[in-house]
């Protein structure tokens, strides 16, 4: 018995969020991500699993049992499945500690060692309106799973916090799935997000799933345009391009071209005239270079990310691919 399974869902919408015959199915503890342009339909999907949003048409099984829509119920939802929007409402005025002891279905000590793997237990005693966002965040979360949840269902939970918050949640994600045996869905739009930490990937665009597979897979083989853009830099060569390497390479094509990212290529620190290339600009990110080269043999600009360090514009070198 697979642990979700969603066959078959429709759902007309006038604001272009509508859904068109989505069907996927989750293991247990799988981590899954979803992704896709704003308006593609991530949203909607969430709250469908989630039982708070009624589909047109099709079904979602949980642990081979439907679930229903608001339609369906008094109160809209499933016991099993947690959804956490983007934006994390909490009760305003409450103490932290009231806010959690309203939603408790765990043992006291159960609890206690759920807020340590939050980083919640030092805010107990503040007001919810004295918390900032990431601190609201991860108390919304510690509310969710102390209804002892079995799926955790997160609607872009990294979107506007920096680099260091991300980690934390991602660290604090990690924890409580295998502390608490949750299976996890989420959205996000950075591919840094996803890529470091999905099982799985759907890739929605206009309401449906263009693609599905593992993330490093989805990376280098992309269905389409839209796909490749959505995980990173790329660039199009005519097919010819190939013929001025020497290194034995799977070439991935989109709309007939050839499909090379920026990780894909090398400036090897060798004088070889038929594949010679000149700097032409650098980009600094840190732990690694951006930089643009001039392909002379074909006039064609070419982006190559690179860790190196002693690179500066105008050095020359031979142009190179990697083997994977």
């Amino acid at each position: 018995m697979e642990f979700l399974n969603v066959q078959s869902i429709y759902k007309s919408s006038q604001n272009g969020f509508g859904l068109h015959n989505i069907q996927f199915a989750q293991q247990k503890f799988q981590h899954l991500a979803i992704v896709g342009e704003t308006g593609s339909g991530k949203s909607t999907l969430l709250k469908i699993i989630a039982g708070l949003e009624q589909p047109d048409a099709g079904n979602v099984f949980f642990e081979g049992i439907r679930v229903q829509g608001p339609f369906e119920k008094l109160i809209p939802g499933h016991p099993g499945i947690a959804y956490l929007s983007q934006y994390f409402e909490l009760p305003n005025f409450l103490r932290v500690e009231q806010v959690l002891a309203y939603a408790n279905l765990l043992t006291d000590e159960t609890a206690s060692k759920l807020y340590v793997l939050c980083d919640i237990e030092h805010l107990m005693k503040r007001r919810t309106d004295q918390l900032s966002g990431g601190e609201k965040q991860r108390i919304a979360l510690a509310r969710l799973l102390l209804t002892a949840p079995k799926l955790l269902l997160l609607d872009e939970p990294f979107s506007n916090f920096d680099a260091i918050h991300k980690q934390s949640l991602k660290r604090i994600l990690e924890a409580v799935a295998n502390e608490f045996d949750i299976s996890i869905i989420l959205i996000a739009h950075d591919p840094l997000d996803i890529l470091s930490w999905a099982d799985y990937m759907l890739v929605m665009q206009n309401g449906t799933i263009v693609q599905e597979q593992m993330p490093a897979y989805v990376y280098r083989y992309p269905i389409n345009a839209y796909v490749a853009g959505l995980l990173g830099s790329f660039q199009l060569f005519p097919k010819s391009f190939s013929s001025f390497f020497s290194v034995e390479k799977k070439w991935h094509e989109l709309d007939n071209q050839l499909f090379i990212r920026p990780d894909d290529f090398m400036l090897l620190n060798a004088n070889v005239s038929s594949n010679e290339a000149v700097v032409q600009s650098i980009e600094y990110f840190g732990s690694y270079q951006v930089i643009a080269v001039l392909h002379i043999p074909t006039g064609t600009l070419v982006n190559i990310q690179t860790q190196a360090r002693n690179i500066k514009i105008g050095d020359k070198g031979a142009l190179e691919i990697s083997s994977l």
